[in-house]
């Protein structure tokens, strides 16, 4: 872009569909505080109320968290790319971080109350879907790309974090231009499924919290069910607004000038072709 031009715009009905993610993402992040506080006696940590932590900590990480930093790339569309990539790993980490205070929090509350673990659905998808969030294994077969050159093998990564392989490929320029383009389609689709998943995770917890705390006055349309199944259609909802914004092809993060040229430069780099395109 010339000196003293405007900056481009967003792609019209953009950014009305973020503020409405962030909209629903507040609310349920509220709605969630509400029913913890109204109904089930708050948050606390090494009391009885410590379990509560962990329906706050996997709706802010797994969710809001998670569904934010799927949304960097289409938010900072003409921000430094480097930028963005590192808003986009702190977020996920953030969201680890929080999911894994969440996970603490369950765990120790079972054992305080002698309840056991690891039984139920929700568990095992929930756990599922934490530890896939965590690690991507890479089970030994090549990280080469159809035509690649071999660069790299999962046998030098066993268990690779799914969050370490994006900063690798991503953050760092030396990592080959082949690999890079290769691996991208993968951690789009890892991103979103694990994004479903811990929606679809944390609507069976609380289907789950409610058989065990309501029991037969569920059925009765209880205030506590009612704003907890409104928690539940928040949850899809937030679900739904930041899978369209990130489904629709034209609102993808162009590419700035000096990034194709950055690119073109790393491919000659690293695939051995001379800038004059010899080899």
């Amino acid at each position: 872009a010339m000196d003293g031009a405007p900056p481009p715009s967003s792609p019209a009905g953009l950014s009305a569909f973020v503020a409405v993610s962030q909209l629903l993402g507040l609310t349920l992040l509220a709605t969630t505080g509400a029913w913890l506080g109204r109904y089930r006696g708050g948050v606390a940590w090494h009391s009885p109320l410590q379990f509560n932590a962990h329906p706050l900590c996997m709706v802010l990480g797994m969710v809001f968290l998670q569904g934010d930093a799927l949304l960097v790339y289409r938010v900072f569309r003409h921000e430094a790319k480097r930028s963005t990539k590192a808003l986009h790993a702190l977020l996920h980490g953030l969201a680890l971080l929080i999911a894994l205070v969440g996970i603490i929090a369950v765990f120790e509350s079972h054992r305080s109350k002698g309840i056991p673990d690891m039984y139920s659905l929700h568990s095992w998808c929930g756990m599922a879907t934490f530890v896939l969030y965590l690690l991507q294994v890479r089970g030994g077969k090549p990280l080469t790309p159809p035509g690649g050159k071999g660069l790299c093998s999962a046998r030098d990564i066993p268990v690779s974090p799914q969050w370490l392989l994006g900063c690798g490929f991503f953050l760092f320029p030396g990592a080959s231009f082949s690999l890079r383009g290769w691996y991208k389609p993968q951690h789009v689709f890892f991103g979103i499924t694990l994004f479903i998943l811990s929606i679809t995770s944390c609507l069976l917890g609380i289907t789950e919290m409610l058989l065990f705390k309501l029991s037969d006055s569920y059925s009765h349309f209880v205030p506590e069910g009612i704003l907890a199944n409104t928690l539940g259609v928040l949850l899809v909802a937030f679900g739904l607004v930041v899978g369209y914004v990130l489904t629709r092809e034209e609102w993808k993060r162009p590419p700035l000038a000096e990034e194709l040229a950055l690119s073109m430069d790393f491919k000659t780099l690293t695939e051995g072709e001379s800038p004059g395109g010899g080899s």
